[in-house]
């Protein structure tokens, strides 16, 4: 624990980063006079939108690093709380039609560094009695690292119901499913235990000098917070937020979207883990569908080439019957808006794209079930896609934020080390270069704008 005073800090925003920064500065560091600030509910705007996945696999070691750390604080709550969020570990799966599979392999190294030798399992054979199995959802004892298999008829037997064309699964092993919302409730349990407060109410202004003053728009009209530090958390508001104390981060918000419906067909295994179709594609529309969808000039890219990364899986557990669907193909930088930017279309788009994957969607054609939920969130993200953590411009200014597309997984370690360089503390090594600081290294930011972003 911190021997530095109990100096008073301000949270602006509630999302998981937020609610994580405030519950490490309380349980790690002992600093109670703590104000969560947030125009909603917690948990309420982008993190209720999230996919609730976690993975170790990045394409560079600092982001390894990073995403190791929170998966180690995340089974620590697992253990303290009996498992309350929910956490399994099934791992990742990632698909490819595609026989060269030496960029990902390249990429498995680069990310795991020496201990690639150790980490990475390839199997060949029909019969592999090293791969594990993956059939009980069991977070411990569960093999690290990462299975690659490449022979079809394991594949097949593995996963049945997939593209019987998929020709490698790239299996990461320390990767699965928690509750975010469980996450987020449990360390709000603790922040009220130790008394940690919240006020609803929109912030206007953010003003520095002897400490901070920061204006509120609340239901019983205007407020004025004072505190010795702030935070800034507000996710896709976070460069308004910065803006305020004359700071321009170098972020911007793409809207992306999700769906999940009841699986009543049983077309997805409850077992699957997360899995992702590395693949691009054409969507599969009808010659009638795609003439017609050629014909207008706003439609015309869904009858084209389309990105990868369309994952889906399981939710609700093994005795659950719901499926979520997504795929982050929208790049289109937009100015974040508290409305949610739902395209009617979109349904149909990821389902029709999952069904290369998992055929078995096809039975949903037309007929997707009338109690489907279509929900979509911010990325609020940095060019490299890394997150941007610690000092934000004046002195006890702070910042957690960028976490686009990984606010769950990377929360308990994003909020771990927002907390440490808030009160001084010992910083891992991976903290400079999650920093505003990264910008001053020339070499890193070339090397990872010619790099894979880990986007998935």
């Amino acid at each position: 624990m911190s021997l530095q005073n109990n100096k008073s800090v301000i949270v602006i925003g509630t999302g998981i980063a937020g609610i994580a920064t405030a519950y490490y500065l309380a349980k790690n560091h002992g600093q109670t006079r703590i104000t969560l600030v947030d125009r909603d509910q917690p948990m309420a705007f982008t993190s209720a939108q999230s996919g609730e996945n976690y993975r170790n696999w990045w394409p560079h070691p600092t982001m390894v690093a990073f995403t190791d750390r929170s998966i180690d604080l995340m089974e620590e709550v697992a253990r303290a709380s009996g498992n309350r969020i929910n956490m399994n570990r099934r791992g990742y799966a990632l698909a490819t039609r595609e026989a060269n599979i030496d960029p990902l392999i390249e990429q498995l190294h680069g990310g795991l560094g020496e201990r690639a030798s150790s980490l990475l399992r390839y199997h060949d054979t029909a019969t592999a009695p090293g791969y594990a199995p993956f059939d009980k959802p069991d977070w411990e004892d569960v093999p690290d690292g990462v299975d690659i298999v490449t022979n079809q008829d394991l594949i097949r037997a593995r996963f049945p119901s997939y593209d019987p064309e998929v020709r490698a699964v790239i299996h990461v092993r320390r990767g699965g499913d928690i509750s975010g919302q469980q996450l987020g409730m449990y360390m709000l349990d603790y922040l009220k235990s130790v008394g940690a407060r919240r006020v609803v109410g929109e912030v206007t202004s953010v003003e520095a000098g002897a400490g901070f003053r920061v204006g509120l728009s609340t239901r019983d009209g205007p407020q004025m917070l004072q505190s010795d530090q702030i935070v800034n958390a507000a996710g896709p508001f976070a460069d308004k937020i910065a803006a305020m104390l004359g700071v321009e981060l170098p972020v911007h918000n793409t809207f992306q979207q999700k769906i999940a419906f009841e699986d009543r067909k049983g077309a997805i295994p409850r077992a699957l883990p997360f899995s992702i179709d590395l693949d691009g594609q054409q969507i599969n529309w009808s010659d009638e569908e795609r003439a017609m969808l050629l014909e207008y000039p706003e439609f015309a890219w869904l009858a084209q080439d389309m990105p990868g990364a369309i994952h889906c899986r399981p939710d609700g557990g093994d005795g659950g019957k719901w499926v979520k669907l997504g795929w982050a193909y929208n790049e289109t930088p937009a100015t974040a808006t508290w409305e949610p930017q739902l395209d009617e279309n979109f349904p149909d788009i990821v389902l029709r794209g999952a069904s290369r994957l998992n055929p078995a969607l096809k039975a949903y054609f037309g007929q997707l079930p009338r109690n489907m939920h279509h929900y979509g969130g911010w990325y609020t993200m940095t060019e490299e896609n890394w997150p941007l953590i610690g000092r934000m411009g004046p002195e006890g200014a702070f910042m957690n934020c960028a976490l686009s597309g990984f606010g769950t997984m990377a929360a308990c370690a994003a909020g771990e080390l927002c907390a440490a360089t808030m009160v001084g503390a010992d910083l891992p090594d991976y903290a400079a270069e999650l920093s505003l600081s990264r910008y001053d290294d020339a070499n890193l930011i070339a090397e990872l704008q010619s790099a894979n972003r880990g986007v998935l």
